[in-house]
């Protein structure tokens, strides 16, 4: 079992002065980067930080936020990214509900002043506030590492909580997930060697390290693989495009969107060749996108997965040799150690093919939500098994495959209705390019869908034509009986519909705006 910081003191020691970070004009060896974590450390240990203090990151992709996050795990702290799209009082949530007594952060990113954003906020717990740049650079030219320090972090052992992370909020008010050292790095050990990460790869990380996506599964393989980071601070497709061709990227991994905008841009002379890896999903993926990622951009092995933040973010992987459809279609397999099932509302364990609750057991499966152990017993029972409040089901050759959010779902005349099927359906029409579903109370049926739909470019879809096509095209009791034609939809960070604002703005409306009835 290890540590995050161990598998960066074991980086150093395998693969010393190759490459480690290149962040814009900035490269780092793996062994320098380890130094700079020691140093991160002394500086944290000598300013009072104790084991078990929380340390709060607030700041997009860069090497100082490596730095900062195993720095401050390698003092025995535990790590609470915040998402860097938070305003002032949604991270001030989560400082206050984590008790943070630091916070790493930057002057200004996307428009947002996160010092300001900060001072405007009744913190109590919130001791100092370090900003990555000449300030943070002063605080490790400042430390001096020395024996106290490596015991320090000899003492930080597999057990210990690595981070806390907030679920994205989809639902409601976000929670604390606890993930210990050695159940992160076990996890992604495996992910590691199914993805086939390799130390000649050169992963740019699009992915924010705020969420699993970039930083468990984005820089902590590096430092498992010695492959080299290459952070990006935001979705830059031309900057993207002329990193990869400059610097031979060659594990580029994102969600759908990312692929599809460079397959639509004109990319000029750039070269992508170098490009032999990616992982996507965290959305519908068209089974003719994969194949063009693989035909068109060149991509040899084109991956999808399922995971959430309550499982160190891996359930399920695919296989580098699945067809396109398959990749598609499905999450893969479970990795092994893992246990998943299908149950069903009573829980009774479904056979293949039939759809019920996605549960998991095993290492991956988080410590639980921080001081709350009435909704940690709520999602995980005891025996052990995480109810993940996804509704999936196994195909006939043991591939997993998402359905919908149960939280999502809702009863239409008796009838289960998932909003992630009516709206596969709904993006079918020609004037929609993107839809939300949720129910809404019904006298006669109790609940019926309503459908929020963004118009392709140049389209001005009317509604009762959408539900009059919902009607034709999907089963009567799935059709939304209403439509909002809408310019915008409200999306976290990681591109997810947040349902619950759209069924509070649905509440507090004294009639419904912009739709038809069309149930009569």
């Amino acid at each position: 079992m290890e540590t995050i910081p161990g598998v960066a003191r074991e980086a150093a020691a395998r693969f010393g002065d190759k490459a480690g970070v290149v962040d814009g004009e900035r490269t780092i060896s793996f062994a320098a980067l380890w130094e700079a974590i020691r140093k991160a450390a002394a500086g944290f240990i000598a300013a009072g930080l104790e084991k078990g203090d929380r340390v709060a990151i607030w700041a997009p992709n860069r090497l100082d936020w490596i730095v900062g996050a195993v720095g401050a795990q390698a003092a025995g702290c535990v790590v609470v990214p915040l998402n860097t799209r938070l305003k002032g009082g949604e991270a001030a949530f989560i400082l206050n509900r984590a008790r943070a007594r630091w916070v790493l952060t930057v002057d200004n990113f996307i428009g947002n002043d996160y010092r300001a954003m900060l001072a405007a906020e009744d913190l109590p717990h919130l001791e100092r506030v370090i900003t990555f740049g000449p300030e943070w650079d002063a605080f490790l030219a400042a430390a001096t590492p020395d024996a106290g320090t490596d015991a320090r972090i000899d003492a930080v052992t597999p057990e210990d909580p690595s981070d806390i992370m907030f679920t994205s909020g989809t639902t409601g008010d976000p929670k604390g997930v606890i993930s210990g050292h050695g159940q992160t790095c076990r996890t992604f050990r495996i992910w590691t060697q199914s993805v086939g990460l390799r130390d000649d790869d050169r992963y740019l990380i699009v992915n924010p390290f705020f969420h699993s996506f970039g930083y468990k599964a984005g820089w902590l393989p590096c430092l498992m693989t010695g492959a080299t980071i290459y952070p990006l601070a935001t979705l830059d497709v031309p900057k993207l495009v002329d990193l990869v061709s400059a610097h031979r990227i060659t594990m580029l991994p994102g969600p759908p969107a990312i692929f599809q905008t460079i397959l639509a841009t004109d990319i000029g002379g750039a070269d992508l060749s170098s490009l032999r890896l990616s992982i996507t999903g965290a959305a519908s993926i068209p089974p003719a996108l994969i194949e063009r990622m693989r035909k068109d951009i060149g991509i040899e092995t084109v991956l999808t997965g399922y995971g959430l933040t309550e499982t160190c973010g891996t359930v399920s992987l695919s296989d580098a040799h699945d067809p396109a459809d398959v990749v598609a279609r499905t999450c893969g397999k479970p990795i092994p150690g893992i246990e998943v099932r299908i149950a069903d509302g009573d829980g009774r364990i479904l056979p293949a093919g039939e759809e019920g609750e996605v549960q998991v057991r095993g290492f991956n499966v988080m410590i639980g939500y921080f001081e709350d152990p009435e909704g940690t017993a709520e999602a995980i029972d005891a025996e052990g098994w995480l109810h993940t409040g996804d509704v999936g089901r196994f195909d006939e050759d043991g591939r997993l495959m998402i359905t919908d959010r149960m939280k999502d779902m809702y009863i239409s005349g008796g009838f289960n209705c998932y909003p992630a099927e009516i709206e596969k359906i709904l993006q079918k029409h020609p004037d929609i390019a993107l839809a939300a579903v949720i129910g809404v109370p019904d006298e006669r049926m109790g609940e019926v869908g309503k459908a929020f739909v963004i118009p392709v470019a140049g389209a001005h879809p009317d509604p009762a034509e959408i539900c009059a096509w919902a009607k034709a095209n999907m089963a009567n009791y799935k059709a939304p009986r209403s439509v909002e034609v809408v310019e915008s939809l409200p999306l976290n960070a990681s591109g997810k519909v947040q349902k619950f604002a759209l069924k509070d703005r649905v509440k507090a409306e004294a009639a419904p705006a912009g739709g038809v009835a069309a149930g009569a």
